[in-house]
């Protein structure tokens, strides 16, 4: 509906002028005075008082265009020929993404990267880090002679080290399709060849997970992280498995609480041998 405006008059007949949507118009003589089809609001979206969503997907380094390729999608409601047609156009849209064998190993190591990160439950943050490691080891060319899957999944476990993520190295290899050894052996690489900050492990970092995996009270959990303390302050810690610590922990403070929990079960859930497990405990006790 239009809506007469007092304020300007119109330059012809100094008639009132009525602004719609689209066009102002003189009420007297008809005059088109102006005629704006453009959105002038803002390009933005706010839900609430701090996000302002933009269309389309931002850009991401976890994908080897940054975000910018266009997908073909999959519509079931078309004939076989169609369906045929669609198909053929997915794998050469595909193949024209990434034109360069640079450009294929890096999709292929950043779905792995995708894969495994969902798998492990882990954030954006650290699959997009471990996914610029990635590239900063194939620009190195750290991955000549080595595979893809070694590379990402070191990068994974990497960047899980850094940001002080609480995943062992069995973890990550039971989610990858690489062995434990070539595992270690590509984190080594990536290690010296950028000097990555990984400090030492908190034990205490793995009480939670573990503790809900043993199904162990509140109370075990909060005695486990004052043994994890004492064993990092008198150096307990030092030079041992820190899962293999948080898992001793977890078992001393069963065992205080009369629980029953075997140094099988908590050296299963720790990835350590029930011997590991043992020793770490005769210390702490």
């Amino acid at each position: 509906m239009m809506q007469t405006s007092g304020r300007r008059t119109c330059p012809e007949c100094r008639g009132t002028l009525r602004t719609g949507e689209q066009e102002t118009v003189c009420t007297e003589c008809g005059l088109v005075v102006e005629a704006d089809r453009l959105d002038r609001g803002p390009e933005w979206r706010a839900f609430d008082d701090e996000t302002r969503e933009r269309t389309g997907a931002p850009l991401t380094p976890a994908r080897h265009d940054m975000g910018l390729s266009t997908e073909i999608g999959h519509d079931a409601g078309v004939s076989a020929g169609k369906r045929r047609r669609l198909t053929r156009m997915r794998t050469q849209h595909r193949r024209a993404s990434a034109p360069s064998k640079v450009a294929r190993n890096r999709r292929e190591g950043f779905g792995e990267i995708w894969r495994m990160t969902g798998r492990l439950s882990l954030p954006d943050a650290i699959r997009d880090r471990a996914c610029v490691l990635f590239t900063s080891a194939q620009e190195d060319d750290l991955l000549r002679g080595r595979s893809i899957e070694g590379i990402a999944t070191a990068a994974v476990y990497a960047i899980c080290r850094i940001a002080g993520i609480s995943r062992t190295l069995a973890e990550v290899a039971a989610v990858s399709r690489v062995d434990r050894g070539r595992l270690k052996n590509c984190y080594g690489v990536l290690n010296r060849a950028f000097e990555l900050e990984t400090g030492p492990i908190d034990p205490a970092e793995y009480l939670p997970r573990f503790a809900t995996e043993l199904g162990l009270e509140a109370d075990v959990e909060r005695r486990a992280r004052q043994l994890a303390a004492r064993a990092t302050d008198e150096g307990i810690a030092a030079g041992r498995n820190p899962a293999g610590v948080a898992g001793a922990c977890l078992y001393t403070a069963a065992i205080e609480a009369d629980c029953s929990l075997t140094q099988r079960e908590a050296a299963d859930v720790a990835g350590v041998a029930p011997a590991t497990l043992r020793e770490t405990y005769h210390r702490l006790r």
